[in-house]
């Protein structure tokens, strides 16, 4: 019995010891009897995955993942769990990192709980830490002050940095000096700068190096070291020579002028402390002469109190001494050597009375521009001789070399010839003198741009027609040069609107082509003043040309017919019962219209400004149903006038009447197949009376050529529809009843041309890791954006139709920098999404005109967030514009301010669209593009996919290129998109 009671007290400290067994990432039981305390392994930080896969796990275990000791353990992890599991997996939520675990030594506990709390299965994980953090320095610059006696040894300047790695090994730094290192110092482990050198302040005041911080694995991080050198009072004066040479004239006294090689000067060798010096004469030699000589013991400067005999002496040195002010132990040395010169009594002559030179205006300063020569005969010639010559411009050198002065710079347009008087003196003091005339042409070279002198204003011309041989005056443009010859001579060009626009050779603006105000009516004409010089120069300025007014438009009727029914007893005398409206393109009292009618009524008159047309009379003398047809003339005050006419149908009815007549619809969607024969059947349109006595009959009012509409209300294509000629058509179609006077309705049917896109298959030609296309949408995805070698990167798509027919076309991706989305404003407008796109130049104009920026519309979608040029266009009563602004720099402006604009100038860009899309238009500025995907994202995909789909929209076509209205290809710029996967894309 007792045996058997020792091997079970074995066998559960067996057990116990099983479930402390250190056992690497893999499965382990839950033990929520007794809990457990396991061992789980090493793992380096960085590591992301499962840690643990956990077994055993009843029914009713309900197991819950909790932090043990350290809080911050379980911040890394999750348990993936649900209660009834028999496994759980504990994985990490981020990668692990042992610097953050530095509190717990690197060991990441957790603990998992059974149903009773009290229950802990407790795990721990070995972070190891990995070299990942480098030294950093606690500043980026240190700096200290060291006197020159500083002991060589010491510590003057101490750097620190940090490693927040937390292993020993990881975060030992050492400190080291780059190169070039300074000789004067070292760094030792503890980061403290010590001296290996005695520091000289004459030497070097400064000294500033790098000292950089590096763990074991090489990260490292430098600092800038910058040490000043503190100078001491520890040396003599010095002179700047120990030998200067003077000269003085015989017979004469004062001061030596010209004292070689410079003046007479001391100062403290001690440069950082300069203390001042006192100068006196300590010997002249012969020694009989020392009371010819004086020295100023401030300047130093020597004079000669006694004259000099050159007769009697010709050479005497005069030795002199500098000594510190405080301390007359520090003294310095230096000998003059005096000459005495020879009387002079020969003046110098030049070898020329006058001299005459040219010398290009944009010559560099200090050009040589002559040299003089002069003789002396006098003893030593013209040695020690100078030059006088007053000139702002140019320099004379004791040689005679004249050049231009290095703070001068030539320009003949404002001075063009110098006559200089240049004297010789051939001592520097009481010397002999000559004078020579200098003449220097300045010659011109072409520095100077046509400058336009004011242009006049206004500039304007009348409409009409104008042809090269019988052009129209514009005005005349005046330019000026200051250059002269080739390089003044100056032509005008046009340089913009060259086919309307171009200059005689006097400077008039001539218009050479036809201008038609109500087509433009103000060019802004970029002109071009070039001289004639080699290379030449130009200036360049823009003449607003305003075109005027001619009466060559005559008024137009908003409508052929004006009818009204009116129930005689309910007639009142001054009703208006009809307004008339007619409009003229024209512009100032062309435009102003005056209605009347071509016979006078007795029933009915018309306000010639207004167009109302009022009753005249109470009616008593109509007793049975009359129709009043009269004729109203629109008539505009041009010379001669211009006049429309219209008809006025007024039917008086003696009793009521129901009459009307509307189309169920007030627009209609069809698709009709490109390349569907003649007659194809498009679709039907309906209108309602009211009354079936009334019959309906049906005209089509626009795109007559190519289709019709039937009695029935049936339209009918009368010829093949080709996409690519048209991709989608407007109708209006009218209803006019049997009514007499007829009553009249008008629909819209909106009729895309559509082929078999969503059958088409898309792949790429080329062999590439940078792009993807999608097979059945033909997105294309950018996969790897850094490696495009060039800006411009040109590939080649196919699309092949459920026949095996085909066509490739050309697609070109230029990286560029990306437009943020805070840049990009929207805003949404009540008007279906195809008009908007028809719109979008005219769109962009009315916008720049009210903002004041250039604007750039990026993308037009419907409602439901469909992108613009889709294939089957939905008729939505909601668009969303999304656009740029950039100011004259080109910089785009942030959507911020652009919404501020818009809403400041809500009103004015309001009026100026509704010139674009008529009246009743709707703005509103959004807080974001309606669409739950990034605008600039959805943007860029579906500009993309659209340049697949536009080019294989006819499969039996064979052009490999996709182009614009003007001709021009597509060429689309992608600034970065990343293919993560085919459902996610980041911009």
């Amino acid at each position: 019995m007792e045996k058997m009671y020792l091997f079970y007290i074995l066998f559960i400290l067996a057990s116990l010891h099983v479930h402390r067994v250190r056992s690497a990432i893999g499965t382990s039981q839950i033990n929520c009897a007794t809990g457990s305390n396991i061992e789980v392994g090493n793992i380096q930080e960085g590591y992301e995955g499962d840690v643990e896969i956990i077994t055993n796990i009843g029914p009713d275990d309900h197991l819950e993942l909790e932090y043990y000791l350290f809080p911050i353990g379980v911040t890394f992890l999750e348990l993936v769990y649900s209660d009834g599991d028999s496994t759980a997996t504990v994985r990490t939520r981020k990668p692990l990192d042992a610097d953050v675990l530095q509190k717990s030594g690197g060991i990441l506990y957790y603990s998992l709980s059974c149903p009773n709390p009290s229950i802990k299965n407790i795990r721990k994980v070995e972070v190891q830490d990995v070299n990942d953090n480098p030294p950093i320095f606690q500043s980026k610059s240190y700096s200290a002050t060291v006197s020159e006696t500083t002991a060589v040894g010491s510590d003057v300047l101490r750097v620190t940095a940090k490693d927040a790695d937390v292993s020993t090994e990881n975060n030992r730094i050492t400190y080291s000096i780059q190169p070039p290192a300074p000789d004067e110092f070292e760094v030792r482990d503890d980061g403290n700068i010590r001296l290996k050198k005695r520091l000289n302040y004459n030497n070097n005041q400064q000294y500033i190096f790098i000292v950089e911080a590096k763990d074991k694995g090489g990260l490292s991080d430098t600092t800038t070291v910058t040490i000043t050198v503190e100078d001491f009072d520890n040396l003599n004066p010095y002179f700047d020579h120990s030998l200067y040479e003077a000269s003085i004239v015989e017979n004469q006294v004062g001061q030596f002028s010209d004292v070689t090689p410079e003046a007479i000067k001391a100062q403290d060798g001690d440069t950082g402390i300069n203390e001042p010096v006192v100068y006196s004469i300590k010997a002249v030699f012969p020694n009989e002469y020392q009371s010819n000589f004086e020295i100023d013991q401030n300047s130093g400067v020597l004079s000669v109190t006694t004259a000099l005999d050159r007769e009697e002496i010709d050479q005497i040195n005069v030795n002199i001494q500098a000594t510190q002010q405080d301390d007359a132990s520090k003294t310095a040395n230096a000998v003059v050597s005096v000459t005495i010169e020879d009387v002079n009594n020969k003046p110098p002559k030049f070898d020329q009375d006058e001299y005459t030179v040219s010398i290009l205006e944009n010559s560099p300063q200090n050009q040589l521009v002559l040299q003089t020569r002069v003789t002396d005969p006098d003893l030593g010639g013209f040695s020690k001789g100078h030059f006088i010559m007053d000139s702002d411009t140019f320099i004379i050198n004791s040689q005679g070399v004249i050049s231009l002065r290095s703070d001068a710079t030539l320009d003949r347009e404002t001075v063009d010839n110098y006559n200089i008087e240049v004297i010789a003196v051939d001592q520097p003091v009481d010397g002999l003198s000559s004078t020579a005339q200098v003449i220097i042409t300045v010659l011109d070279v072409n520095d100077n741009n046509p400058q336009f002198l004011p242009l006049p204003e206004p500039i304007e011309i009348q409409e009409g027609v104008y042809t090269p041989s019988s052009p129209g005056e514009v005005c005349k443009i005046l330019t000026t040069d200051a250059d002269i010859g080739d390089n003044g001579h100056v032509t005008i060009t046009t340089n913009s609107h060259t086919e309307l626009f171009r200059f005689r050779e006097d400077g008039t603006l001539l218009a050479i082509e036809e201008l038609d105000r109500e087509t433009q009516d103000v060019y802004d004409v970029i002109i071009v003043a070039m001289d004639h010089a080699i290379p030449q120069r130009n200036s360049i300025a823009t003449v607003r040309v305003n075109i005027t007014d001619v009466n060559d438009n005559a008024p137009v009727f908003s409508s052929d017919t004006y009818s009204k029914s009116i129930l005689v007893k309910d007639a009142k005398v001054g009703e208006v019962l009809l307004t008339l409206s007619a409009t003229d393109k024209d512009a100032g009292s062309n435009a102003l219209i005056s209605y009347r009618f071509s016979e006078d009524s007795s029933m009915v008159a018309l306000d010639a400004e207004t167009g109302n047309i009022t009753l005249t009379s109470d009616l008593s003398g109509v007793t049975e149903d009359t129709l009043l047809n009269l004729t109203a003339i629109a008539t505009d005050h041009g010379t001669p006038p211009e006049s429309d006419e219209a008809e006025v149908l007024i039917h008086f009815k003696i009793t009521s009447f129901t009459e009307t007549v509307a189309f169920e619809s007030s627009s209609y969607k069809f698709t009709i197949k490109e390349n569907e024969p003649e007659a194809s059947i498009v679709g039907k349109v309906k209108a309602l009376t009211g009354s079936p006595l009334v019959t309906v009959r049906y005209n089509m009012k626009s795109h007559e050529d190519v289709f019709s509409v039937d009695g029935e209300g049936t339209i009918k294509a009368l010829r093949p529809l080709d996409k690519e000629e048209e991709e989608w058509y407007i109708l209006t179609v009218e209803a006019i009843d049997s009514r007499t006077p007829p009553t009249m309705a008008e629909t819209t049917a909106w009729d895309p041309d559509v082929g078999e896109s969503s059958e088409l298959q898309y792949s790429l030609q080329e062999s590439t890791t940078l792009l993807d296309v999608e097979p059945n949408t033909g997105q294309i995805y950018v996969l790897d954006a850094s490696s495009f070698e060039n800006n411009l990167s040109t590939f080649h798509v196919k699309a092949t139709d459920k026949h095996g027919l085909s066509t490739t076309t050309t697609v070109q991706i230029e990286m560029n920098q990306s437009v943020h989305h805070d840049s990009v404003t929207v805003i949404s407008l009540n008007k279906p999404v195809y008009i908007v796109e028809k719109m979008i130049p005219e769109m962009e104009e009315s916008m720049e005109k009210v903002l004041g920026w250039t604007v750039k519309i990026l993308s037009v979608r419907a409602e439901d967030g469909n992108e613009m040029r889709t294939i089957l266009r939905e008729s939505t009563d909601k668009t969303y514009v999304s656009f740029i602004a950039m100011d004259s720099s080109g910089a785009v402006i942030k959507a911020t301010e652009v919404k501020k604009k818009l809403n400041t100038e809500h009103k004015a860009l309001t009026s100026e669209l509704e010139k674009v899309f008529g009246p009743g238009l709707e703005i509103n500025v959004e807080d974001s593009s309606g669409n739950p995907e990034d605008p600039i994202q959805a943007f860029i995909i579906a500009l993309i996919a659209v340049i697949v789909v536009l080019a294989v929209i006819s499969v039996t076509s064979v052009s490999t290129n996709i182009y614009l209205k003007n001709g021009l290809p597509y060429t689309w710029i992608v600034s970065y998109i990343e293919k993560r996967s085919k459902k996610e894309m980041e911009y």
